[in-house]
Order: C-alpha cells, then structure tokens, then sequence
C-alpha cells in the first residue's frame, strides 16, 4: 500500500497497483455506505461498443466465479444491505449500503462482483430482453429524447454524444466476449476508486480494500480527449404528447479549470430557487412553463450550462425569447442581493451533500478519478465565496459568445423550430 493521504475526517490510500481508497470517518452514523467507482462509462465508448459499460453494469450481479445471482442478493440481505448500481458517461458505480459493523464484507462482495462476473450465457440473453425494454421506455420518454438530441447537437461524433443506454441494435449484438474483453480492458487498478464513509476505521478499510482488490493489474488509465462545443438548434416531434420539451445548453469549463466555479454561481444565480429570474419570470409572472430548471453540469472532460423546460407549444416560442432576453440581462448586471443568494443556496445544497454517506462518497471519488484528489469542503467554499458579481457578469458573456445548443422535442407548433434557429443562429 502506498500514499496514504490523510486531511481531517477523509483518508486516501492507494494501492501499489493504483487502486485508490478514500475512507470517511463519520462516527456520528451506525451505517456505511460502500462504492466501487470504475472510469468506464458511455464517454469511453467507440460507437460499434455503445452501451457496453451499462450492460456490464447489469450482468455485473448475475453470477461469479464462485457465487450465483441468488447467492449475491441473498449475501447481501442477510446483511439488511441496499445493493444497486449506476452508469453514467464518465463512470460507472457499484454500491451497498447498511450496518457500519459490515463495512468489510460489503467491500470483499463488491470486489467479487465487480471482479469476477462470468457473465453467463443464460442470464445474458434473458437480461438482453430487460434491456431492450428498458431502451423502449428511454424511447418514449420526451425529455429523454430531448436530451439525447441535445448530445450530439452540442458533442458531435465524440463519445459524450453517445447515450449512456446505448444504441438499440448494440443492445441484440454484445456477446458475452465483448463483456469480458471490457471488462478486462478497463477494469483495472488505473480505472478504480473504492469509497467507504461512515462509522469506520480507516487502516480496517484499506486492509479490506487490498485483499479484495490487491491482485488486481494495474493496468492503463482511460483516457478520452476532451470534446469541442459544436451547438446547433434541432427538433424531434413525438406524437401523443401535449407538451413541448426544450433543452439549451451552453458550453463551460471542465472541473480541472478553476474557472467553473464561476459559472456554477451563475447557474445558481439565473435558475436555482422560486426568486431566481429563470423560474420568477419564466413561472411566477409569465407562466410559460410548469417545469424549467438551470444548472451547471461539470465533469472532468466537459462542462455545460443547461436550462431545460416543459412547456405548452403555444408558450414555446415566448419561451425562448424570454429565456434569451434573461440570459444577456445577466452580462449587463448582476444584482448584489441576487448574488448573495446564489452563493448561500450552493452552501446549504452542498451542506446536504456532505451530509450524506452516499454523496460523500459519490463526490471524493469523481474528484480523484478527474483530479487525482479529493477537494475538502473549505476549499470548495472558499473558491464559490471569492466569486464577485464582475466574475459572474464576466460568466455570461462567455458563454454568450458561444453558439448554443437547442434541442426541441415533442409537440411542436408551426414554425418554432425555425424560430429557434433563427434566435440562436449564433453567440
């Protein structure tokens, strides 16, 4: 075991094969929350293998080399522990979750399945079919299809354009060799963080870690370049709905670039909360839309600044010309008050994060998976507290330089879709 990093209540160890261990101490809880992080999702992804870290993540619980998919479940909840899983475009995650005294078995159960799955042939056919019913109910979903459109208008032929579910005809095509070859490719020590927080003890953590994960290659990191911003205004009708569906997005910097805090106060500042001038103008005053959101999304490769809204398809244009008019007000003038409460709401958001086990975990290891460490929440804080009113005002007109991506789905009314290319032709 090398590196042990040590900084308040967070403890990281790497292992000589490059296994990173992050261990929080959180004595005030009776449970533990356990998480295997591998750096394989749908960004890692060549089009010919599109979806093939989700299918992983499926077959992942359907049999070892020593236990089968009952015995995996049953091992688990003699222990009372939640057992799930998630992919997402720059990972994909293993978890359980229940009694701190189990925090050790958790990590060995989760080392088994992550490591030694078989992938048997029976189990993957019958999976195949879950699958492509869940690709069906993705399908059918507008705000999916939204923002699957959306990919590709703002990342092109990158890999982030891909969706994480994958393509449909990958879905009938991936042989259980393909899992294996993947699997064997990407999960190494490089690719992987194991997370533990809650009433734990660190040195018991990482001896856990290493006899579950030590024999493990360490392999080559997965790498992918960073995308370009293309933006673009595309639509999509789907019949049978009531509503149109409209996603917009603007490019901003990856988590590696000090810079992003900016724009996560901007985000905060233009579309968190009922005062924000996204849901007070758009909601309160105009009632142009039931939902609309804003957000900051930041990830090692890319960042991007989303506004995403439901609205009826003869609001959908006044939407979007409301929505623009707010947007460059903000690179005119940021109001002291305004910025105030952008900055407290991300405090208070991020005090619940760091409140919970799960998240802690979540956020230290897609810190060390992009960064290489994990930032403590003072540094955070204080990075989010330096922002001025100037950095924001500067935010703005950044990113309205760029081209934005626009992605209209669902009913469309006459003529808005080229309205829409029309208002946004340009930065």
């Amino acid at each position: 075991m090398t590196d042990a990093i040590a900084s308040s209540d967070t403890r990281v160890d790497t292992l000589a094969n490059g296994v990173r261990v992050v261990a929080i101490a959180l004595p005030h809880l009776e449970s533990a929350s356990v998480s295997v992080f591998v750096r394989a999702g749908s960004g890692h992804e060549a089009r010919r293998q599109s979806g093939i870290s989700h299918f992983v993540e499926h077959m992942a619980f359907k049999g070892t080399a020593t236990r089968s998919c009952q015995r995996i479940n049953l091992d688990a909840e003699q222990l009372g522990a939640d057992v799930n899983a998630h992919t997402d475009k720059d990972h994909t995650a293993f978890h359980m979750r229940g009694m701190a005294r189990d925090a050790g078995a958790f990590v060995r159960m989760l080392g088994d399945i992550v490591l030694n799955g078989t992938f048997p042939e029976a189990e993957l056919e019958r999976e195949r079919q879950v699958m492509v019913q869940e690709y069906a109910e993705d399908e059918e979903d507008p705000l999916s299809t939204a923002f699957k459109l959306f990919d590709k208008l703002c990342f092109g032929s990158h890999p982030l354009a891909l969706p994480v579910i994958g393509l449909r005809g990958n879905i009938g095509r991936i042989t259980r060799d393909d899992l294996l070859a993947w699997t064997r490719d990407r999960y190494v020590g490089a690719n992987i963080v194991v997370g533990v927080a809650g009433r734990i003890e660190a040195d018991g953590i990482a001896a856990a870690v290493h006899d579950a994960f030590g024999a493990l290659r360490a392999g080559d990191a997965a790498v992918v370049p960073a995308p370009a911003h293309l933006g673009g205004t595309g639509s999509r009708a789907v019949a049978g709905l009531g509503q149109t569906h409209i996603v917009y997005g603007l490019p901003i910097p990856s988590l590696g670039d000090e810079a992003h805090h900016a724009y996560v106060v901007a985000a905060a500042l233009f579309g968190e909360g009922m005062s924000s001038p996204l849901l007070d103008e758009i909601r309160e005053r105009r009632g142009l839309a039931y939902h609309v959101s804003c957000s900051a999304d930041v990830t090692e490769l890319a960042g991007q600044f989303v506004i995403e809204a439901s609205t009826a398809p003869e609001h959908a244009e006044e939407f979007l010309v409301e929505m623009k008019r707010l947007l460059e007000a903000q690179a005119g003038h940021v109001d002291a008050v305004a910025l105030e409460r952008a900055r407290n709401l991300i405090a208070v958001r991020r005090l619940r994060a760091w409140e919970n086990a799960s998240r802690r975990v979540e956020d230290a290891a897609l810190d060390l998976l992009a960064l290489g460490r994990v930032r403590s929440r003072a540094e955070i804080a204080a990075r989010i507290e330096s922002v001025g009113a100037a950095d924001v005002r500067e935010a703005f007109a950044r990113m309205l330089a760029a081209r934005p991506a626009v992605a209209i789905a669902g009913r469309l009314k006459k003529g808005v879709p080229e309205r829409a290319r029309e208002l946004f032709a340009a930065g």
